[in-house]
């Protein structure tokens, strides 16, 4: 499977408790942090939900 690289760009400040929530459950602690996932539904529909505080890379 590929995996993603999930790179904090914004901060939560101002966001939803959802968003936040969200934010902490891919691992993201701070910005400019960044962590690596498996490529599912999953992940994807995270991102979806805060993809204006994050940036994607697919790594082969």
């Amino acid at each position: 499977m590929a995996k993603i690289r999930i790179t904090q760009t914004r901060s939560k400040i101002g966001s939803t408790q959802r968003q936040k929530k969200t934010i902490d459950a891919l691992g993201l602690k701070r910005i400019r942090h960044t962590v690596e996932h498996e490529d599912n539904q999953v992940i994807r529909g995270m991102i979806k939900k805060v993809e204006h505080l994050v940036t994607i890379e697919e790594i082969n």
